[in-house]
């Protein structure tokens, strides 16, 4: 009983090395095997992966490894089935395809890499039909349902593999980075900086950090960063930094303020422009102040930022008689 630990690890660490070895025509050298489980915690040294691969080898017919030059890749036979994963149904692959468009971005790269096969069998459990032709429900309701935007949908802004990994990386294990970025205007700035959290604004990835040596906090779009590496040192999460709180606060509205203050805004508006007003408020402690056969009149909490600037002015001529009470 008392190696029984030990032993579920080793069996652990074995079954994500037959997770990550794909099928030809792809193949997986150790190193990056190697690397792969150290992010997962895993913490061998890469001796002992290339013995786990020669005895996994052996004990699987279908799995090979190519030998003919260094370094030697493994791969799963091509007309294999690979390593089998336990067999998702319907509904938990339907889940898995729906979490699937909206994770990319919020979670570590590395854990995105192991739910990879997940992923695939979900894929091949929704998509096709059934043995008599009929259209599974759950590829039928990927055609039901969608998420659409408030506002002119934009395309994302590009942002390549290897800066998301090495940032999310270092903001799941808590370690600086080095990046270097490009502001809006073309000018780069080297930096070392502590990832703090990832936030998804519509087409637009950030990253909120605070560059080392300072304590306030920043946000850098994703797509600027031209360089990221990931520092050998670690940091320690600052005391005074909640995501929750910060987003409250109206940080992640597009501000440009220095400080962002909190007011409460009085307003008009018409009855044809405001009337989703009174069933989505804009604030927890919304009121209306006053109706007519035209209008409404509202009060509110929010935060003074540029979404709330853009907010108003998209209302044009709908909306008058503002009035902002500053409350910080």
């Amino acid at each position: 009983m008392a190696n029984r630990p030990k032993d579920i690890d080793a069996t652990l660490l074995l079954l994500e090395i037959l997770r990550m070895i794909p099928k030809l025509p792809e193949s997986i050298e150790a190193r990056k095997i190697h690397q792969k489980l150290a992010d997962l915690g895993f913490k061998r040294d890469l001796r002992s992966i290339q013995r786990a691969l020669q005895m996994l080898c052996q004990h699987f017919d279908d799995l090979e490894c190519n030998d003919d030059s260094k370094p030697y890749t493994y791969y799963w036979k091509e007309r294999s089935a690979g390593f089998a994963l336990p067999i998702l149904n319907e509904q938990q692959s339907l889940l898995l395809k729906l979490a699937e468009k909206q994770l990319k971005y919020l979670l570590p790269a590395n854990i995105m890499s192991a739910m990879q096969p997940f992923f695939d069998q979900a894929e091949r459990m929704v998509s096709g039909a059934y043995p008599n032709g009929k259209e599974k429900p759950a590829q039928q309701w990927l055609g039901k349902v969608c998420v659409t935007p408030t506002s002119l949908p934009l395309i994302p802004a590009k942002i390549k593999e290897e800066i998301f990994s090495a940032v999310s990386q270092a903001l799941y294990l808590n370690k600086l980075l080095k990046v270097e970025y490009q502001n809006p205007k073309g000018k780069k700035h080297a930096a070392t900086i502590m990832p703090l959290a990832i936030a998804q604004q519509g087409a637009t990835i950030y990253l909120i950090c605070r560059f080392d040596g300072f304590s306030d906090t920043r946000m850098l779009a994703m797509h600027r960063i031209r360089k990221a590496e990931i520092s050998t040192f670690s940091f320690e999460r600052p005391k005074d930094f909640n995501l929750q709180t910060y987003q409250e606060e109206g940080h992640l509205g597009f501000a440009s303020y220095q400080n962002i203050r909190k007011i409460r805004l009085t307003f008009s508006i018409s009855k044809w422009a405001g009337f989703h007003l009174t069933e989505t408020p804009i604030s927890k402690d919304q009121q209306l102040l006053e109706e007519s056969d035209e209008h409404y009149r509202f009060r509110a909490t929010v935060s003074e930022n540029d979404m709330l600037e853009w907010w108003i002015l998209k209302f044009g001529e709908d909306i008058w008689d503002i009035e902002r009470e500053p409350l910080t």
